[in-house]
C-alpha cells in the first residue's frame, strides 16, 4: 500500500500546531494538548498523520518532526491492537521508506519507531522488516546504511531472544546477520564500526550459537579494532571483551597478557566512557579463577592507575559543588532525596539469643550501607571513579597483602599530597582495600587512625565526607583497641561532623557514626549523654534528606545499646524531636518509613520507658494497617478507579507493632483489648505481597509472646495461613511463619495436637533440604524441638526423618531458652521413640556435648538417655561405639555425664 493515503491540509496543519504547543513550557497548555491527543487517538488515520509528519513533511524543523514520531511510538506501544492493520501496514512501509532521511535524528527516530513495531507486534510478524535493512546495510548512501544499522542495533538490544529462538521456523536469521555485522568492523565510517559491534555485542552474554560459530574471527576482528581513533569503537570493543570474559574466556586465556595489557592503556583513555568501560574488565577478571595466575605480574602497573582513576574529576567537582564549603540552610530538591525501601522485619534468633535480622530473600545478609562504595550519592551514576573503587576492593579481596608493597607507597604519596584532590582520592583508596588488606594494615594502623581523625577536621568538604566513610570500614578495629587511644577521639570527631555546616559531610559522619554504633554496642554506653545531645540537636539542623539519615542513626544506636537507653534523661532528650515529627508527618508521607523504623527500635530499647507514647503510636500503626488495607480492596475491585497502595506503610506499621510488644511486653494487652488488630492482623497474613506476610507472621510470634490471650481464639485460623507459608522458596516469610509456629506451641501446649499434621512434614522437608540458609535451619530445628515438647507422639514417630540434621543445626548455636526449650523437646522424643535415633546416635551425643551449662532438668534427661543407651547396649557395645567419638567429644561426656 504504497502512498495511497494523503492527508488533509486542514488535518494536518491542526497536528503541526499541536505538536508546537506540546513543546511549550506552559503545564495548562501540555494538558490541554494532551486531552486533545486522546482525543485524537480515536481516529486511526491520526497515526497517518503523525507518520506523514516524521517522515515526509521536510519543511517542517527536525525536533517538531521527531515528536511526532515519538508519539506515534507511545501509541503503537499502548494502542498497537487498536490500529487496525491497513495503518500499521501504511506505517511500516513509512518507515522503511525513511530509514536513510539525511538527519541524523530523524534516522534515529525512526529505528526507535521501528523496533517498537517490531518488539509490539513481534518480528515475526513483519516478515520483510530484517531482509530488507540487511540490504540496506550494503548501499552506498551513507544515510541509508547508517540508518538501517541504527535500527537494527535497536532492534538486537529489545529483541536478542527472539532473534536466538526458533520463532523464524527453519530459518535463523543470526545465521545471515551475525557474519553480515563482522562484515562491517572494518568499514571506514567510525559510526558504522561501532554500530557493527554493538549488534553483534548483544549475543555474547547468551552464548548465542550464530556467534559462538564465528568466535574465532570476531575475536580477530576486535583486536583489530583496539587502537581504532573513535570512542565509540574502543568503548564497545572494551564492553566486548569484558563480556567475553565472563563467557568465553576459554578463548580468550591464550591471548590474556595482551588483553590485559590492552586494558591498562584503556582505562587510562583520554575518553572517560571508554576508561569506565575498560575499568569493568577487572571487577570480570576478580571474578575468575585465572586471575591469580595471571595478574600478580601486572599489580605494579594497575594500582596506580586505579588509584588514579579515583581522583575527582574537574566535572565530579563541579557537580558535587565541591568548592561550596557550608551550605546546610538550603534546603534539599526533592529530585535529590532517593527513594526509600523499607526492609521487613525479619526474625532469627543468634547464638545468645538476641533477636537479629535475617538474610533477604537472595540469603545474602542485609544491607551492609559501609559498603557502597565511597559517599558520593549526588553523583549516583556509576563513574570511573567508583569503579576504580569498586576494582582495588574486589582485587584487595582476592590478593590481599599481596597487594601492599604495591600499595603502600602509592598511599604514603597521596594520603600526605598537598593538592586536596589527590589526597582525597588517597583516602578513598584506604578505605577500598579495608576489608581485602586488614591483617596486613594492622601494623599501620596505630599512625593511620591518628592521621584520618584529624583529616576529619580538613578546610575540603569532600575530603571530611570520604574520611568519614574511610574511618567506618576501620571501625571493627578501633572498637577493638582501648578505648581512650582512638574509640573516644573518633567519636567525638564524628559528632562534631554529625554537626558540620557541610550537608554532605553530615550525611557521610551519619552513615559512619551508624556503622560505629554497631560495631561497638554497648561499648557506647558510658558516652550515651554526649552522643544523644549531638543527635538531637542535629534534628534542629538538618534539611529534609539527611534527617531520613538521622533517624537511621538513632535507630541503629537503640538497637547496640538496648535497654541502657532506657533512663529518664535519655528519654526527655530524644522522644519529644521524634514525637514532634510523628505528629507533623501526614499518613501519606513516606517520611514516615524511616521514622516507624527508627520508633520499632527505639521501642524495643525503651521497653516500659516507652509506655507514656505507646498509646498514639500503636492507634495510628492500626490506622495506617486499616487504611492500606482498604485501599488495596478498592484497588482488586476496580482497578480502573483506584490505585494500588503503596504496601510500605502498612508494613511499617506492623514492624512498630512489633517492635512494641517486644518492648512492652504484657503492657501492650491494655491496647489491643479495645483494638480490631487481630482481625487486620488475620487480612495481612493473607496479603500477596511476600513482605507483608514476612512482618505479619513477625508480629504474631511477638504478639504470642506478649499477649497470648489474645492469639490463642485466633489459632484455629491462623495455623493453616502459616502451614501453608511453610515454603523456602520464600526464605524470609518461612523463616517468620517457622519461629511464629514455635512462639505458638509453648503457649498453647499439647492442644498443639490437632494442627501438626498441617506442619510437620514441611517442616521436615526444610531441615532435609539442601542449601538451607542456616537461620532457617535453626529456626525449623527449634520449632520440631517445640512441637516435640508438647506433643511428643505426634512428632516422635518421624524422629528417624529429622534428628541427624536437628542435632547439626542446632550444635552451634549458644545456651539459651529457645535451645533449652527445643532439645527438652528432642529428649521427650527419644523417650517415645527410642529407635527412631539409634541409627544417629552419635549426632545426638554431639549436640549434647555442645551445652555448656544446661538446666539441672535437662542435664538429668541427657544423662538419663545416655545411660539408658549405653546399658541397653552393653559395655563392649558402648566402648565401641564410643571409641568412634572425636577425643574431645569423648572427654565432654565423660566428664559431664559419667559415660
Amino acid at each position: 500500500m504504497k502512498m495511497t493515503w494523503q492527508p488533509s491540509e486542514e488535518g494536518l496543519l491542526q497536528i503541526i500546531q499541536l505538536l508546537k504547543e506540546s513543546q511549550s513550557p506552559d503545564t495548562n497548555i501540555q494538558r490541554a494538548v494532551q486531552q486533545k491527543m486522546e482525543e485524537l487517538n480515536k481516529y486511526p488515520d491520526f497515526n497517518n498523520y503523525l507518520i506523514f509528519v516524521l517522515t515526509k513533511l521536510t519543511t517542517e524543523d527536525e525536533p517538531t518532526r521527531s515528536l511526532s514520531g515519538l508519539i506515534l511510538k507511545n501509541n503503537v506501544k499502548t494502542h498497537y491492537q487498536d490500529l487496525g492493520p491497513a495503518v500499521m501496514q501504511f506505517i511500516k512501509s513509512e518507515c522503511l521508506s525513511a530509514i536513510g532521511d539525511q538527519s541524523p535524528l530523524i534516522r534515529a527516530t525512526v529505528g526507535i519507531l521501528i523496533t517498537t513495531i517490531s518488539s509490539r507486534g513481534e518480528l515475526t510478524s513483519w516478515p520483510e522488516l530484517l531482509p530488507t535493512l540487511c540490504n540496506m546495510l550494503d548501499s552506498n548512501d551513507y544515510n541509508m546504511c547508517e540508518g538501517a544499522f541504527g535500527a537494527l542495533q535497536k532492534i538486537c538490544e529489545d529483541s536478542a531472544e527472539v532473534l536466538d529462538s526458533g520463532a523464524f521456523g527453519s530459518e535463523r536469521p543470526l545465521d545471515i546477520l551475525i557474519p553480515k555485522f563482522l562484515e562491517f568492523f572494518k568499514h571506514s565510517s567510525p559510526k558504522i564500526r561501532s554500530h557493527a559491534i554493538a549488534c553483534v555485542n548483544q549475543f555474547i552474554v547468551n552464548r548465542t550459537q550464530a556467534l559462538m560459530n564465528h568466535i574465532d574471527s570476531f575475536l580477530e576482528s576486535l583486536f583489530h579494532l583496539a587502537s581504532d581513533d573513535d570512542p565509540d569503537v574502543r568503548k564497545n570493543v572494551c564492553r566486548a571483551l569484558v563480556m567475553l570474559l565472563e563467557v568465553r574466556i576459554d578463548r580468550l586465556v591464550p591471548h590474556l597478557n595482551n588483553i590485559i595489557e590492552y586494558m591498562l592503556i584503556r582505562t587510562q583513555d583520554p575518553d572517560e566512557g571508554v576508561a569506565l568501560e575498560a575499568c569493568e574488565f577487572w571487577l570480570s577478571l576478580a571474578e575468575q579463577e585465572v586471575c591469580r595466575e595471571v595478574l600478580p605480574a601486572h599489580l605494579g602497573r594497575l594500582i596506580p592507575i586505579l588509584v588514579k582513576g579515583m581522583k575527582y574529576s574537574e566535572i565530579d567537582i563541579i557537580l558535587l559543588k565541591g568548592d561550596v564549603e557550608e551550605d546546610e540552610m538550603v534546603p534539599d530538591r526533592e529530585e535529590d532525596i532517593r527513594p526509600r525501601f523499607h526492609k521487613s522485619r525479619n526474625l532469627r534468633h543468634t547464638q545468645d539469643g538476641s533477636l537479629e535480622k535475617a538474610p533477604s530473600e537472595n540469603g545474602t545478609a542485609e544491607d551492609d550501607e559501609d559498603d557502597c562504595l565511597d559517599d558520593d550519592s549526588s553523583l549516583s551514576d556509576w563513574n570511573l571513579r567508583k569503579c576504580s573503587a569498586a576494582a582495588l576492593d574486589v582485587l584487595a579481596n582476592v590478593f590481599r597483602d599481596q597487594l601492599l608493597p604495591v600499595l603502600l607507597p602509592i598511599l604514603h604519596e597521596t594520603l600526605f599530597h598537598q593538592e586536596w584532590e589527590i589526597k582525597e582520592s588517597g583516602i578513598l583508596a584506604l578505605g577500598a582495600i579495608a576489608e581485602g588488606c586488614m591483617s596486613g594494615m594492622i601494623p599501620h594502623l596505630n599512625e593511620i587512625i591518628p592521621y584520618l581523625i584529624r583529616c576529619l577536621s580538613d578546610k575540603k568538604a569532600l575530603v571530611r565526607s570520604i574520611t568519614c566513610w574511610t574511618l567506618s570500614r576501620y571501625s571493627h578495629w578501633v572498637v577493638s583497641q582501648q578505648h581512650d587511644l582512638y574509640l573516644k577521639p573518633l567519636m567525638n570527631e564524628l559528632l562534631k561532623r554529625i554537626l558540620d555546616p557541610n550537608k554532605r559531610v553530615q550525611e557521610a559522619a551519619c552513615s559512619a557514626f551508624a556503622t560505629l554504633e554497631e560495631e561497638a554496642c554497648t561499648e557506647l554506653v558510658p558516652y550515651l549523654g554526649y552522643i544523644l545531645e549531638t543527635l538531637v540537636f542535629a534534628f534542629t539542623k538538618y534539611q529534609h534528606k539527611n534527617l531520613l539519615i538521622l533517624y537511621d542513626a538513632i535507630g541503629t544506636l537503640a538497637d547496640s545499646v538496648g535497654h541502657h537507653l532506657n533512663k529518664p534523661d535519655y528519654i526527655n532528650m530524644l522522644m519529644p524531636p521524634l514525637i514532634h515529627k510523628w505528629n507533623y508527618l501526614k499518613d501519606e508521607d513516606k517520611d514516615l518509613f524511616p521514622l516507624l523504623e527508627c520508633l520499632s527500635s527505639v521501642a524495643t530499647a525503651l521497653q516500659s520507658g516507652f509506655l507514656p507514647y505507646c498509646e498514639p503510636v500503636f492507634k495510628r500503626c492500626v490506622s495506617l494497617i486499616e487504611q492500606t488495607l482498604n485501599k488495596n480492596q478498592g484497588f482488586a475491585q476496580n482497578p480502573d478507579q483506584f490505585e494500588a497502595p503503596d504496601k510500605d506503610f502498612m508494613i511499617v506499621a506492623l514492624d512498630l507493632l512489633s517492635g512494641l510488644a517486644e518492648g512492652l511486653d504484657g503492657h501492650i494487652e491494655k491496647l489491643l483489648v479495645n483494638s480490631n488488630m487481630m482481625h487486620l492482623l488475620y487480612q495481612c497474613m493473607q496479603d500477596s505481597m511476600p513482605e507483608v506476610k514476612q512482618s505479619s507472621f513477625a508480629l504474631l510470634g511477638d504478639l504470642t509472646k506478649a499477649c497470648f490471650q489474645h492469639v490463642k481464639p485466633c489459632t484455629p485460623q491462623f495455623m493453616p495461613i502459616l502451614g501453608q507459608n511453610l515454603n523456602p522458596e520464600s526464605i524470609s516469610v518461612c523463616n517468620n511463619a517457622t519461629w511464629a509456629i514455635g512462639e505458638i506451641s509453648i503457649k498453647l501446649g499439647e492442644e498443639m495436637k490437632e494442627y501438626v499434621p498441617l506442619i510437620l512434614n514441611q517442616l521436615v522437608m526444610i531441615i532435609n533440604r539442601p542449601n538451607t540458609p542456616k537461620t532457617l535451619l535453626e529456626n525449623t530445628a527449634i520449632t520440631i524441638g517445640r512441637l516435640g515438647l508438647v506433643c511428643p507422639h505426634e512428632v516422635a514417630f518421624m524422629l528417624h526423618q529429622f534428628v541427624r540434621p536437628w542435632c547439626a543445626s542446632l550444635r552451634n548455636i549458644r545456651d539459651n531458652e529457645e535451645k533449652d526449650s527445643a532439645f527438652r523437646g528432642m529428649c521427650h522424643m527419644i523417650t517415645v521413640n527410642p529407635g527412631g535415633v539409634v541409627q544417629d546416635f552419635i549426632f545426638f551425643c554431639d549436640a549434647v556435648a555442645s551445652w555448656i551449662n544446661p538446666k539441672p532438668e535437662l542435664r538429668e534427661m541427657f544423662h538419663k538417655i545416655l545411660h539408658g543407651f549405653k546399658d541397653q547396649v552393653g559395655e563392649e557395645n558402648w566402648r565401641q561405639f564410643s571409641d568412634q567419638f572425636p577425643e574431645q567429644l569423648q572427654e565432654r561426656l565423660a566428664s559431664a555425664y559419667g559415660v
